[in-house]
């Protein structure tokens, strides 16, 4: 089982904060070299990501990535604006000052928000997909500088092309060539001017993200319910880039909405800290959470958002952080039924690691359940052509249409899920744990956990390059198998690694993409006996795997 640290939900100490100014001081004097595999561009689902204390992400990491993507925009013939976004991370304002060096030495025209303000994910998609809206060339993609929800240290590099979302495999494997052999050949062929120019450039243009934004949510959440119902609603940004956002929204919408905290700190001292004892800001872990969890009987719901706002957390007003997979199961039931300008050719989209209640609530509305490998890069497509009704993933990450059943964002949106929990507060006359509760007695109420076990590097490239053939297992916590998968059913995509299920439940197994463990993601639909019994046979089977090598 995971080993959680005594100081998980704890405040942090000062000697646990990280150090600002070795930290930026690292990302201008570090160099990786391109002979070390850990020091190199290393695109994996959510971009590139490092500390500059590591040699994982300094300036010439940027400046490689940014003209790379400057090759691959001019050989894709990509002419539109570039809309370049960035967090509250302290990596994130030197990587986004280096990127804007590159992009405006190659004359690329960008879209930076007024006041060098900082930037949501979901805003860069939303304003790529505006933008592209009706057009055939000269089409919009963007760049977001950010490492998510991950600890202060951390800089994170995404590309989202111009469908608006996280770019596929094959564009960010071509990105990641470029740029390493950039970084190879001591970064000639990269154009840079200084920042001072870059600012002034005529291809550098302001732009409000926010208005826009604001005004075009009334198309994808029922603002009047929520204002006419006077519930008390509030959000916490956790320090991060939608931090300015919510109060224009409150305002706009006139809404009974308190912003809890509006401190920006790059150390994020105002934190609890993680499950691991490092600060995340992650708003589906009850440790990250503890000291919004505390405010959350002051208000009829209470939300919060990861840094860069693709993550949601909602919380109850007795305390309850409601479990992700929770939220999302009682979120598509409340949409399908809520939404009538929805087609019904709909699917819903879930990652193969998300709960199986709503395979269950898929087959309640007579709906598609569109299920894909992780990684919200799998939705893309589907949210783009408004094949898929919502999209969600375990780890709180999730997006849907608009009312009128056309595409929002491609890219997680923690906002629209946030602002749903207070419109299904205000038209249910209950909260979503409340109403979760009610699908159980008529679906089954599930039991989920994720557990980690070692795994050197020999053992996860096995258990990523399994196939269907290779296995042979006939009963998994007593029950008889009914599948066995190393491919998602919705688009045929390698799962890297196995997913086995049961009538009871079932279990995933995957390997980290970044430490020598593998996860295996387990549900029961009976008791905690039973999973404790799928998480023990699905150990004993993929060390039985290892062992045959």
């Amino acid at each position: 089982m995971t080993h959680v640290s005594p100081f998980a939900g704890l405040a942090p100490e000062l000697t646990d904060l990280v150090d600002i100014s070795s930290l930026l001081g690292a990302y201008d004097s570090k160099q990786p070299d391109p002979s070390i595999a850990s020091q190199l561009v290393q695109f994996g689902t959510s971009g590139h990501r490092g500390s500059s204390l590591d040699h994982g992400f300094n300036r010439n990491h940027i400046l490689a990535m940014s003209q790379a993507i400057c090759f691959y925009r001019k050989k894709n013939n990509i002419s539109g604006p570039l809309f370049l976004g960035f967090d509250t991370h302290a990596l994130s304002l030197p990587a986004f000052q280096t990127t804007l060096q590159v992009l405006a030495a190659n004359q690329v025209q960008v879209m930076i928000a007024q006041n060098q303000e900082f930037t949501p994910t979901p805003v860069i998609s939303h304003a790529i997909l505006c933008y592209n809206q009706g057009r055939i060339e000269g089409l919009a993609d963007g760049i977001v500088i950010t490492p998510s929800h991950n600890p202060p240290q951390e800089g994170g590099f995404k590309y989202n092309a111009v469908h608006g979302g996280p770019a596929e495999k094959e564009i960010t494997d071509w990105i990641q060539n470029h740029a390493n052999e950039l970084l190879k050949n001591q970064l000639k062929g990269v154009q840079q001017i200084s920042f001072s120019q870059a600012i002034k450039a005529s291809t550098t243009r302001p732009y409000d993200f926010i208005t826009p934004y604001v005004h075009d949510l009334a198309n994808i959440i029922d603002m009047d319910v929520i204002r006419e119902s006077k519930i008390k609603v509030a959000i916490d940004p956790l320090g991060g880039a939608g931090v300015h956002y919510w109060e224009p929204i409150a305002d706009f919408y006139k809404i009974d909405l308190t912003v809890l905290n509006q401190k920006v700190d790059p150390q994020f001292a105002f934190m609890t800290r993680d499950w691991d004892g490092q600060i995340r800001m992650d708003p589906s872990s009850p440790y990250a959470m503890r000291s919004v969890i505390q405010k959350a009987k002051q208000f009829d719901i209470t939300c919060a958002c990861d840094t860069d706002h693709d993550r949601h957390g909602i919380v109850t007003p007795d305390g309850t952080l409601i479990p992700a997979n929770h939220y999302l199961s009682a979120a598509i039931a409340y949409l399908f039924k809520n939404r009538p300008l929805w087609p019904s050719h709909l699917k819903i989209g879930k990652t193969l690691v998300s709960s199986q209640m709503i395979d269950r609530i898929a087959k309640h509305l007579e709906r598609t359940l569109y299920e894909v490998p992780v990684g919200f890069k799998w939705f893309v497509d589907g949210l783009h052509h408004a094949q898929i009704g919502f999209a969600g993933e375990e780890s709180a990450g999730a997006t849907f249409l608009r009312k009128n059943g056309k595409v929002w964002t491609t890219d997680k949106d923690a906002f629209v899920p946030a602002l749903l929990s207070a419109e299904m507060t205000a038209k249910l006359g209950k909260d979503p744990a409340a109403f979760y509760l009610e699908l159980t007695k008529s679906l089954g109420n599930p039991i989920y956990m994720r557990v980690e076990a070692s795994a050197n590097a020999k053992q996860k490239k096995q258990l990523s390059s399994l196939s269907e053939q290779q296995m042979d297992l006939k009963v998994l916590g007593g029950d008889q198998v009914q599948k066995i998968l190393t491919k998602a059913p919705g688009n045929g995509a390698s799962l890297g690694g196995i997913k086995i299920e049961t009538n009871n439940g079932w279990i995933a197994a995957r390997p980290s993409g970044t430490e020598d463990v593998y996860k295996i993601y387990a549900e029961s639909f009976l008791n905690d006996q039973h999973l404790d019994a799928l998480i023990e046979d699905g150990q004993r089977f993929v060390k039985q795997i290892f062992d045959q090598a």
